[in-house]
């Protein structure tokens, strides 16, 4: 008798993690399917802000080394800034009121491929090593190669106020989801922001 009680209850307790497991998969299927109803109205990257210690030299770095263009700012800014914009991205400067206000501290010139940057695609790496060549920016390169045969170059520089700067082939990887959950959503075929011609070409 003790020993049928026993197997009622292991065939319970069996039945009850069959159960979860199914929980677990249903509510995660409810999930993805809210998640294709209703996805988030986001788009893209639209800008990087950066607090500077000088608009003028972060100015011209972005223009000369990255190719970024100056625009207008909206006129209802009571403060020193710039915004430049280019391949889809901005850049939005802001002059710090303190020298040292959300200024990089330390050694401006140290390169860690660990630390905080922003990174654009790059369509020809050894172009890009010859202009920072040409403009004197100190900047490491590295090689990463993929087990399945794939390099990926990497070039790392610091901007004037030492926030560093990637610039890589990393078409190369391909985006693999690493899980069931969520959609990656590209961006529409449509350039947001709107892009006013000046009629340059």
């Amino acid at each position: 008798m003790e020993k049928e009680i026993a197997d009622r209850k292991a065939t319970v307790g069996n039945e009850v993690q069959e159960n979860d497991g199914e929980s677990e998969e249903i509510t995660e299927r409810e999930n993805t399917r809210k998640e294709e109803e209703h996805p988030l109205p986001l788009m893209a990257l639209n800008h990087v802000s950066r607090v500077c210690r000088s608009v003028k030299d972060s100015v011209d770095f972005y223009t000369k080394v990255l190719g970024f263009v100056l625009i207008e700012r909206p006129q209802s800014f009571d403060f020193e800034g710039a915004w430049l914009f280019n391949y889809g991205v901005g850049i939005h400067l802001m002059q710090s009121e303190d020298e040292d206000n959300g200024v990089r501290q330390g050694d401006k010139d140290h390169l860690d491929p660990l630390d905080n940057h922003i990174s654009f695609q790059c369509e020809d790496m050894e172009a890009m090593e010859e202009r920072l060549k040409e403009l004197g920016v100190k900047y490491m390169r590295r090689t990463l190669d993929e087990e399945n045969g794939e390099s990926i170059e990497q070039l790392f520089f610091n901007d004037p106020d030492g926030f560093m700067i990637e610039i890589c082939n990393c078409e190369n990887l391909k985006v693999v989801p690493a899980g069931s959950s969520g959609r990656i959503r590209l961006p529409a075929g449509r350039h947001n922001p709107p892009l006013e011609s000046n009629g340059q070409t």
